[in-house]
């Protein structure tokens, strides 16, 4: 961990945190570089693949500052998900996005209003919102961190319209740290996500991609189903998660997959709330 620019009081805090409510008593490469530049007031972009610990970059921030993170994510499932951890890690967190009912907004407002949020997850499109823009730039916050940072940029491969807009924060919020996270950026990627997003002298951290749990292969497609059941087949009691090009192709494969005795299901973003927590 590069300590230049950190206390050892904030040191000692971090790894104080860290233990206390994930229970390491290390970091991983490169995330002790990235939680002292958010400490620290700085810009930043953090790489890192899935399971390298990014997360954890933005969570540490607000529990050492003891101001509030709004934390941007594209998907209310992603947002329970991250708010479900960190609750039970015993992290003060919320989500506030269009399924909460008025009453349930106001609390997590109040909520903020009074320090009682280290991290609060909106989704961009709400975030951008003339009332809550208006009442998120009074509340004093400490660091302003995107998740899913790739999102931003044409050149990647989940690009979303909204988080274009997001441009608009460096202005918006000045002084305040503004980090881009993401498990998925090439050389490319990463240059438009700092463009798009106007930080200023940012601190760019990109970790390893190798993983050597994974192993990869690529298979002629000869009949799905078969295949899949196949595979199913070679690790039994195990779970798997099959990506489809359409949604139409989800739930096609699922209901072909439980005609074969698989217990599966679609999940994409034509499914109401209720099916999609089921």
């Amino acid at each position: 961990m590069n300590t230049a620019t950190q206390t050892p009081s904030d040191i000692s805090r971090i790894y104080s945190i860290l233990k206390q409510y994930w229970g390491y008593d290390t970091l991983r490469p490169l995330q002790g570089e990235s939680i002292a530049a958010t400490i620290a007031g700085r810009d930043s972009l953090t790489v890192m693949p899935t399971g390298g610990g990014k997360s954890l970059c933005f969570q540490i921030p607000p529990l050492v500052t003891g101001k509030l993170t709004l934390v941007v994510s594209p998907l209310i499932a992603l947002m329970q998900d991250q708010v479900a951890s960190l609750k039970a890690a015993g992290v003060s967190a919320a989500a506030f996005h269009s399924h909460l009912a008025d009453k349930e907004r106001n609390e997590l407002r109040t909520q903020a209003e009074q320090g009682d949020l280290s991290l609060m997850l909106v989704a961009p499109e709400r975030l951008l919102m003339p009332d809550f823009l208006s009442w998120a730039r009074r509340l004093g916050i400490g660091a302003v961190a995107i998740d899913e940072a790739h999102c931003i940029s044409q050149w990647g491969h989940d690009f979303r319209p909204e988080y274009r807009r997001l441009g608009q924060l460096r202005s918006l919020f000045p002084g305040v740290p503004i980090g881009g996270y993401t498990a998925t950026a090439t050389p490319r990627v990463q240059q438009d996500i700092l463009d798009q997003l106007h930080l200023s002298e940012p601190a760019v951290f990109v970790g390893s991609f190798d993983r050597p749990n994974l192993t990869y292969r690529v298979l002629p497609r000869v009949n799905l189903v078969d295949q899949v059941v196949e595979a199913m087949d070679r690790h039994k009691d195990r779970a798997a998660i099959v990506y489809c090009i359409s949604r139409n192709d989800t739930d096609a494969l699922a209901s072909a997959l439980k005609a074969r005795g698989i217990d599966a299901a679609a999940y994409h973003a034509g499914l109401s709330p209720a099916e999609r927590s089921r």
